[in-house]
């Protein structure tokens, strides 16, 4: 390929290149409506970065704006709807299967808070939830705070991000995303009339409302998403906003909170690995904010309140965090008190303050933990959870005085169940057992939790489901997904749409990777930066056991993994190929080396510390080691369906573009490789519940046209 040197021959390039691109995408999209996939064409970009050099003939993909990228993307839905189009009658079985296992009139749990009560409810055939309120009693009439089906109307993509309410319950502040950028609009609506007020705010990310009931904090994003300022916003005052925080530093974000006890606000700003916290007296919006401990390297620490006291969860003690408290008066670490030590084998995760009790959630051997401990005496007790694999976390609880607690329970045959629990006389009651028509019976299924062991010796954990009678000699088609990044567990939740899955003998197996947070944080700093490599061993020694032990076979095992889970399933494709049947790539993180050089996108900066920075000669070569998108090669690779979304702003759409692109190009099987593309949604794919369930009937269809299934 011919590289471009003179002055002139840069201006005339790109003209030549808009050309090009038109007459081969154009070509390309009408031999889509062949047998043929689209190719996407190829032009020189060479980059060179400590000493080494890198071609990425698929760079042009990145420019979103150019008519002949969105040519070549809807070729590739085309060319992929065609593949599919066998399947159209299994999608729409699939789709009105799931939607049966789904009650689509329904009700959260009511929760109390200041006088009233709040909960969202569906209605069948409506996709979005109704948020509304109910005065002193349920049987009070309804209120409706913001209906998101007629928010909604005449637009493709809705998301909500903000819901909160003033202490007076007289205001609404809220926000809106309507591209699936993550770009929310701050607003507020008097509860009383129903009229939106004047404040409009652009790229809004936290809001709390102080105690004055006309004070607002609200902190906003730059150009790459990251959230760095803090402005206080004062209801019908003059002027432009107060800007109170601004930080420098791009490693760092910043957010706001508000303690339970509704007496402080918390200015918290944080990176991958340190932090620090600031506070204010909520009834005191102009004063100064102060600083509980200034940022030191590596010291994560996050704040709460109880009477006098500040308590303060902190890894200063060691990586699983300890408990301390420090008078409201001087925080200041000289002043810190231990009140939880560290423990080698049980991470702290979070610590919820009420008036005279707290509760600890606990993680330990990749199982939740939820321990409830007397402020006065100190008694502590944790609550009984028997399953072999589950998830039990907090749900909203705003009242700082009460006299219990409300959690979520939910296991991989359990569906999500709302509980009250009494402290004092230690008993549960079921308030709400998600209702599962269809015929659903708990008892049709079996869980367990096993282990595999690593290269390295670590023992791994997998959560596995099934229907009962599955057979174990090999037979089974198997969907083992992972994740592995961020310190993020990878819990055991209950799904209504596996049930498809299950119901025709494929076993769900969930990987407890390193680089997640499943076992602590050593479980995460073994999979991140210089050693993130055992993730993906990890992940293939699982595949590997679950193959030993007869669950399935390598020609029945289909694989998924979405974001930094996409990661995942490109790095161990390219390393084992032939130990997967199939795989799913959602929203995959692929082009790890260019992305982490290219600081003008977001995330970037702060995930050096996740990933490391490229522009480290060591960090380089470990980055590109492993990038799926740099390591594709000439093999026969599984089937494969890589999806991604035209707004994603947190793993740009021409990451999974360029790594499909190239695959066409190497892969030297005829196994399908298929990339869909959601023109109008964001990471999370489509918002709608119905548009999203029609995305999980499909890539259930194109795996069971792996196995084939009907």
């Amino acid at each position: 390929m011919m590289r471009i040197h003179s002055f002139h021959q840069r201006l005339v390039f790109p003209v030549i290149l808009i050309l090009c691109h038109g007459w081969l995408v154009t070509t390309r999209a009408k031999a889509a409506t062949s047998s043929a996939p689209p190719v996407a064409p190829t032009l020189a970009h060479t980059t060179e970065l400590h000493g080494d050099r890198r071609e990425d003939p698929y760079f042009w993909l990145r420019e979103k704006t150019n008519p002949a990228v969105i040519r070549y993307l809807k070729a590739e839905n085309a060319y992929t709807a065609k593949k599919m189009k066998p399947t159209e009658a299994l999608q729409k079985k699939l789709f009105k299967e799931i939607r049966s296992h789904l009650k689509e009139t329904d009700l959260s749990v009511p929760y109390l808070h200041d006088g009233w009560y709040y909960y969202s409810r569906t209605e069948e055939g409506k996709q979005y939830s109704i948020y509304c309120r109910k005065k002193g009693a349920l049987s009070a009439p309804e209120e409706i705070l913001l209906d998101l089906n007629r928010m909604a109307r005449g637009k493709k993509f809705l998301s909500l991000g903000a819901l909160n309410v003033s202490d007076d319950g007289n205001l609404l502040a809220y926000s809106t995303d309507t591209t699936g950028f993550r770009e929310y609009l701050l607003q507020v609506k008097d509860l009383r009339t129903g009229k939106l007020l004047p404040t409009r705010v652009e790229r809004v990310s936290d809001v709390e409302w102080t105690s004055d009931n006309k004070t607002l904090f609200y902190t906003v994003e730059d150009e790459t998403k990251r959230s760095y300022r803090l402005y206080r916003h004062t209801l019908a005052g003059s002027g432009p906003d107060t800007l109170v925080f601004e930080e420098k530093d791009e490693r760092f974000d910043v957010g706001v909170e508000r303690s339970r006890s509704r007496q402080w606000l918390f200015l918290i700003v944080d990176s991958h690995t340190t932090s620090e916290v600031h506070y204010l007296p909520a009834d005191r919006p102009s004063d100064k904010w102060k600083l509980i401990a200034k940022r030191e390297q590596d010291h994560e620490y996050s704040v709460d309140h109880h009477g006098n006291s500040f308590y303060i969860l902190s890894n200063q003690a060691g990586r699983n965090f300890a408990l301390f408290k420090a008078p409201t008066l001087d925080p200041s670490r000289t002043h810190w008190e231990m009140v939880i030590p560290h423990r080698q084998t049980v991470m702290l995760e979070e610590v919820d303050f009420f008036s005279r009790f707290y509760v600890v959630s606990e993680l330990e051997n990749a199982q939740p933990h939820l321990r409830v401990i007397d402020i006065v005496t100190g008694e502590s007790h944790r609550l009984g959870f028997s399953e072999a694999a589950y998830f039990a976390h907090l749900q909203t609880n705003p009242e700082f005085e009460t006299p219990s607690i409300r959690y979520t329970y939910e296991s991989l045959t359990t569906p999500p169940s709302v509980y009250d629990y009494d402290w004092k006389k230690r008993e549960s009651t079921l308030l709400k057992r998600t209702e599962v028509p269809g015929g659903f019976d708990p008892s049709h299924y079996q869980a367990e939790r096993i282990e595999a062991i690593a290269p390295d010796g670590k023992r791994i954990p997998i959560s596995l489901v099934y229907r009962k009678g599955v057979p174990r000699d090999g037979s089974a088609p198997m969907y083992l997904t992972g994740y592995g990044a961020y310190g993020m567990s990878s819990f055991t939740h209950f799904s209504v749409a596996r049930l498809a899955l299950l119901d025709r003998g494929v076993i769900y197996a969930l990987a407890h990777i390193r680089g997640g947070g499943d076992l602590g944080k050593g479980w995460h700093d073994e999979g991140r930066m210089r050693n993130k490599r055992n993730t993906f061993t990890d992940f293939i020694a699982c595949a590997e056991h679950l193959i030993a032990k007869r669950y399935t076979a390598s020609d029945r095992l289909a694989i998924e993994g979405g974001s930094a889970g996409g990661l995942l399933i490109g790095a161990v494709v390219n390393q084992r190929p032939d130990l997967f049947h199939a795989a799913i790539m959602d929203v995959p993180f692929v082009d790890v080396v260019n992305t982490m050089l290219d600081e003008t996108l977001p995330l970037t900066v702060g995930e050096f510390e996740e990933w490391g920075n490229p522009k480290q000669l060591e960090d380089y070569r470990y980055l590109k080691s492993y990038c799926p998108y740099t390591n594709v090669k000439a093999q026969p690779y599984p089937a494969m369906l890589i999806n991604t979304s035209l707004n994603d702003s947190q793993v740009m759409y021409w990451e999974p573009a360029k790594f499909t692109a190239r695959l066409r190009t190497l892969k030297t099987d005829s196994n399908p490789l298929l990339l869909k593309v959601n023109m109008a949604a964001g990471h999370g794919g489509a918002s709608g519940r119905y548009d999203n369930l029609k995305e999980l009937a499909f890539d259930y269809a194109f795996l069971l046209m792996q196995w084939g299934l009907r």
